[in-house]
């Protein structure tokens, strides 16, 4: 998977690859899907949801330039995978969850490879975690409809990064966001395709 799916598609940042090679993902499967654990593709998990394929995992990961002191923001924990990918690469991960089931599954499955610097909250993503703002960077891992202001407002203020997917259901584009002092540059990395996010500042439940 890193070798032929990632290295070979562009993945540059070693920490990043070095992560993904160590994180077994089939342990964040349902077990009927676990066989097809290092294809290249989203599957499905229970409530609706999916698990990123590896690629997305790595591409968005990256694009946060994440360093070992870092504190994270995950809106959308989902399986846990990519909360152990942050977990491997920075001091503290903050995730954020609305569908119980799934947090408590992804708990487990990050108990069980020791991932002790991850807090998980059941909650809606879409307003982030404030009392325990700022953070250097956030990274959303379902598609909105905007950029949340209330997530732009709990970055750091001078080189705070944000990753999210946004557009609508059928075509969304991942953008990064760097806070410089006042100024917020704007990054286009390319088309992508998540499940909606859910919550005030995202789209509302059916």
């Amino acid at each position: 998977m890193v070798e032929e799916q990632l290295r070979a598609r562009g993945l540059q940042s070693e920490s990043v690859l070095e992560a993904m090679g160590m994180i077994p993902r089939e342990l964040f499967l349902p077990p009927t899907q676990r066989h097809q654990a290092y294809k290249d593709r989203a599957l499905p998990l229970s409530q609706g949801q999916t698990i990123s394929q590896p690629f997305m995992v790595a591409v968005m990961t990256e694009a946060l330039d994440l360093d070992p002191s870092f504190r994270v923001l995950e809106i959308g924990t989902g399986s846990g995978y990519q909360t152990a990918i942050l977990a491997h690469l920075v001091a503290e991960v903050f995730s954020m969850e609305r569908i119980p089931e799934l947090a408590s599954q992804a708990e487990d499955a990050l108990d069980a490879l020791g991932c002790e610097n991850v807090r998980i909250r059941v909650a809606d993503g879409t307003l982030g975690w404030p009392d325990e703002a700022p953070f250097d960077g956030i990274l959303v891992t379902a598609g909105a409809p905007h950029i949340p202001e209330s997530l732009k407002d709990q970055l750091i203020e001078d080189g705070g990064r944000l990753v999210v997917p946004v557009g609508n259901q059928h075509t969304q584009e991942l953008i990064k966001l760097f806070r410089d002092d006042q100024n917020i540059l704007q990054t286009n990395l390319g088309g992508c395709r998540f499940v909606k996010l859910i919550g005030k500042h995202g789209w509302k439940e059916a």
